[in-house]
């Protein structure tokens, strides 16, 4: 979710100078080159981290906070985005964002692992907010579910 939206910014930023003759053909070619480059970066980084698909995800919706990043650091972000896949994974089934009893009881998991590790807490809320749609987003797009 986070490298998306990262993603589509820079690719909506592009087209709209291309729009506006802010840039020529050229430079838009360079620009979607330079966008392709950043997204296998960011494939990779997953691979370097040691994080799988999901993890990364996670790894992703948490350091979202840079304060959080720099406080905690890569490793305490690598085993809470594990722990946040074992989460879901236990919680999550079919119709789970359908169902409120199991949204809580995520969002409380969610909550409790973020008091464990020590994240900041002025950006607990908006960092439960970005684990539960990435969950979502997961959920439903990759058929990541209850195993």
């Amino acid at each position: 979710m986070i490298q998306g939206k990262s993603f589509a910014e820079m690719l909506e930023r592009a087209i709209n100078e291309y729009k506006n003759r802010g840039i020529d053909t050229l430079q838009v070619i360079e620009e979607l080159l330079a966008l392709a480059k950043k997204i296998s970066d960011a494939d990779k980084r997953g691979e370097r981290l040691g994080l799988s698909e999901e993890e990364i995800a996670f790894y992703d919706a948490l350091a979202d906070n840079e304060s959080a990043l720099e406080i905690l650091g890569n490793e305490t972000l690598r085993l809470m985005a594990a722990e946040l896949v074992r989460i879901i994974r236990q919680n999550a089934g079919v119709d789970w964002t359908l169902r409120k009893n199991i949204q809580a009881k995520i969002k409380v998991s969610v909550k409790r692992l973020l008091k464990k590790y020590g994240y900041p807490p002025d950006k607990q809320k908006l960092a439960t907010d970005n684990v539960l749609k990435q969950a979502e987003l997961l959920c439903r797009d990759a058929g990541f579910s209850a195993t």
